[in-house]
């Protein structure tokens, strides 16, 4: 067996050897109990029964793991290409989400133009009457990572235990390991773990409470769960990185450590290509200052890359196609004047239809 390569799934299995043939099945059945077999159907039997074990095996065990992908990537806002000339799909689903932006369609131009007003109004923050195009971006950045902030209202009736819209280290610490003080994990068997564990979250949630208080706001506890969305989260982002791959203790990722943390050799058995191959990729653009390994900045620079900024694009895209006076904000009429390009609806989709299809002709 070859080692396991997470995220590496089983390709098709052949059975080249061991076939039996009619020949074989019938001198068997004619050979009756007491006959003895020819050593040569016996191998082949055997061979083949052997082959379909293994491959029985093969198919029924659990398939490796997914390779841990740790690089955290900033993702596109839509599937759809981003040309005005063709439609707004892109920027429907930039702006609303890509869940979202299909109920719209399922709208009349008026219903859209409605609701498209009211997120207008959470839009513009401060209540001023315009829109920058910084409210813009976390307005974009807020619908793209919708997912984030439902997992954290899922969680987050289960920690406020008192229900005064905070949740505290203590409360968390209870509802999580149902820990009191003097207890220390004494009944459980693992409880080293449950100590490093704990020291972790205590520590993490240390470092999304921004006033130090050991209470957190909604956004605070959002970035205790999804540290890697927060800039001021970075530093335990990597910290919690070296402590999990960093095996010998010293404080930085040598690339044996890298590679460990992706696959799984067997003695005997040769590297895999793509094994060679991220090697070379830690020694042509992980080890940034050729030492040999990994530090913090550079585990950073890994992990958390300078991605191209979507949300930022599609923000000052958005406003310069509204933005009918130029003075760099957009008023909620503006908006709603250029709305097919924020929301769609069944008529514009129709219409967009139409004209596709007129084009066809």
């Amino acid at each position: 067996m070859r080692g396991v390569a997470r995220g590496r799934h089983w390709r098709g299995l052949k059975m080249s050897r061991g076939r039996i043939s009619r020949g074989d099945i019938a001198r068997v059945a004619a050979a009756g109990s007491g006959a003895r077999l020819c050593t040569m159907a016996w191998q082949k039997i055997l061979c083949s029964c052997c082959l379909l074990m293994v491959c029985l095996t093969w198919v029924l065990a659990k398939p490796p793991p997914d390779k841990k992908d740790r690089v955290h990537h900033s993702q596109d806002l839509s599937d759809h290409p981003h040309d005005d000339s063709q439609d707004f799909s892109y920027d429907h689903e930039a702006f609303l989400g890509k869940e979202e932006a299909k109920s719209f369609d399922q709208l009349t131009p008026e219903e859209s133009k409605e609701r498209l007003g009211k997120i207008v109004d959470r839009i513009d923050r401060d209540g001023d009457g315009f829109v920058t195009q910084p409210e813009l971006k976390d307005w974009i950045k807020h619908t793209q990572n919708r997912y984030v902030y439902e997992n954290v209202d899922k969680n987050w009736k289960d920690y406020d235990k008192n229900k005064d819209g905070r949740i505290s280290w203590t409360e968390f610490k209870n509802a999580t390991y149902g820990y009191y003080e003097g207890e220390q994990f004494s009944d459980l068997e693992n409880k080293d773990s449950y100590h490093k564990m704990l020291a972790r979250d205590e520590r993490r949630f240390k470092a999304a409470d921004k006033d130090g208080d050991m209470i957190a706001t909604r956004e605070e506890f959002t970035a205790f769960l999804h540290p890697e969305e927060f800039d001021y989260m970075k530093n335990i982002v990597v910290t919690e990185t070296i402590e999990d791959i960093d095996k010998n203790g010293d404080g930085f990722v040598e690339v044996d450590e890298y590679l460990g943390d992706m696959y799984s050799p067997e003695s005997g058995e040769p590297e895999p290509e793509w094994v060679k191959s991220e090697r070379q990729q830690f020694l042509d653009f992980r080890d940034l200052n050729k030492d040999g390994k990994m530090d913090r900045e550079e585990i950073g620079h890994w992990i958390l890359p300078p991605d191209y900024d979507h949300a930022e694009v599609e923000s000052k895209h958005l406003l310069h196609e509204s933005d009918k006076d130029k003075d760099d904000k957009i008023t909620k009429q503006e908006i709603l004047d250029n709305w097919n390009m924020f929301v769609g609806s069944q008529v514009t989709n129709y219409g967009e239809d139409l004209t596709k299809d007129h084009d066809e002709l």
